[in-house]
């Protein structure tokens, strides 16, 4: 039988990266976006669910393990940014960045460790940011949201460490997708800037973290956050 695999926020960018990506290695892979995926993929099942709605994750985790019968890996890529100064971000965009980046890994850790737990196995990935160690200017509310996610990461981690499931966290640097398109060149040449090996981030940079903590060997690693691109 195949290993499951969810992951969120397949239906574009990073996401659809990963999706193809572990269907290359052998995974069944289940998704979720808020919208419909534009093409059917082989041994790809797709959920439309709001990750920061609670009864709509409990249903889509509920059908997949009534479905598949268990979840051996969780990757919690669903993530919105809002690049603006403090004094001009409006609530309603804090709240919005708050329930997909905080709420919705918290809603996807918690019930799929629910799964993980009687099967005494599973490896769980959250997705960081360097905008959180860097204190970038203009990425309040973004980073504030995924330095939640990093403490959320190191306290479940040990949670469940005698389940035998790991709890770890990417924490990426700029990446050509949708997050960042509206950011100017030259905000972008000055992070780029700050880092140790000076060029984006790559979908397969990504995926190679995420290949390295969901591995079998990796049993050993957990409540960990792997910062890219020499950001420490």
């Amino acid at each position: 039988m195949k290993p499951i695999m969810l992951i969120t926020g397949t239906r574009k960018g990073i996401g659809r990266f990963l999706v193809d990506h572990y269907l290359a290695q052998g995974y069944f892979v289940v998704g979720c976006s808020r919208g419909e995926m534009d093409e059917d993929i082989k041994d790809y099942e797709h959920h439309c669910v709001d990750v920061g709605d609670e009864k709509a994750v409990q249903q889509m985790v509920r059908a997949v393990r009534k479905k598949h019968g268990k979840i051996d890996v969780l990757i919690n890529n669903a993530g919105i940014a809002s690049m603006n100064h403090v004094l001009l971000t409006p609530f309603h965009t804090v709240q919005n960045i708050f329930s997909t980046n905080v709420f919705g890994t918290f809603l996807f850790c918690r019930e799929v460790a629910k799964v993980m737990t009687k099967q005494k196995y599973g490896r769980i990935v959250n997705f960081a940011t360097v905008a959180t160690p860097l204190n970038l200017e203009g990425e309040a509310a973004y980073a504030a949201s995924k330095a939640a996610v990093e403490s959320f990461t190191r306290v479940m981690s040990r949670e469940l460490a005698d389940y035998n499931i790991t709890v770890n966290a990417c924490g990426p640097t700029p990446v050509m997708t949708d997050l960042i398109k509206g950011v100017s060149d030259h905000k972008m040449d000055e992070l780029i800037g700050v880092q140790a090996i000076k060029r984006m981030g790559t979908n397969e940079d990504i995926a190679n973290v995420t290949d390295f903590f969901i591995r079998p060997e990796s049993e050993f690693i957990t409540g960990q956050t792997l910062y890219l691109g020499g950001v420490t």
